[in-house]
């Protein structure tokens, strides 16, 4: 009767497939969300006489901001590396490996509360400050929460419940991260090369 009541137990290859199908809806409708962001952009962008507006809205210094996305790149290589460790069932490997991810990724939301704090120019400062802090500030919020379910993975492998057969939250955690990498490098030549 309990068991009719939760449903039927699935396979659990069954139910890694479902759990990335579903990661990969979600990426898919955060993409369009990223999109919409993006093309309000570039139209409003087309439609202001200059970009920046005026000369006391410079865009931040490619310096910085390069940095900053050699870390964001760094980091997606070290969580690839950490998921290979565990592929082959190195839990310390792993561990140390989502550990460098983490702090890469908390590395990279620091400067870029820097860069918010140091800029001069707000949201509330016209067109190019709004679309400015509105693009990059989507994306922090997006890191923040990788950096969280990354942390909750790192517990989980720290308590020994990461393994060869049991990774697959922290397989879903790997593929968000990327995505989140992807979706700055795209942020990095759109906002701040272009």
């Amino acid at each position: 009767m309990e068991h009719a009541a939760h449903g039927p137990d699935l396979d659990p290859l069954e139910e890694r497939r479902r759990l990335v199908l579903g990661l990969r809806l979600f990426i898919l409708s955060e993409i369009m969300l990223f999109g919409a962001f993006f093309t309000a952009y570039f139209v409003l962008r087309a439609q202001a006489p200059a970009w920046p507006p005026s000369p006391e809205f410079e865009r931040p210094g490619l310096a910085l901001v390069g940095l900053n996305t050699l870390l964001l790149l760094s980091s997606s290589v070290t969580m690839q590396w950490a998921m290979t460790r565990i592929g082959r069932d190195d839990r310390a490997g792993f561990r140390r490996g989502l550990l460098v991810t983490l702090i890469l990724g908390a590395v990279f939301l620091g400067i870029q509360i820097f860069e918010f704090a140091s800029n001069g120019f707000g949201i509330s400062d016209g067109v190019f400050g709004s679309t400015f802090y509105a693009l990059t500030g989507l994306h922090g919020a997006h890191v923040l929460t990788g950096l969280l379910l990354m942390g909750v993975v790192a517990n989980r492998a720290r308590l020994g419940l990461v393994s060869r057969e049991h990774h697959t939250a922290a397989e879903l955690v790997g593929i968000y991260w990327h995505f989140v990498d992807v979706v700055w490098v795209t942020l990095f030549v759109t906002v701040y090369v272009l």
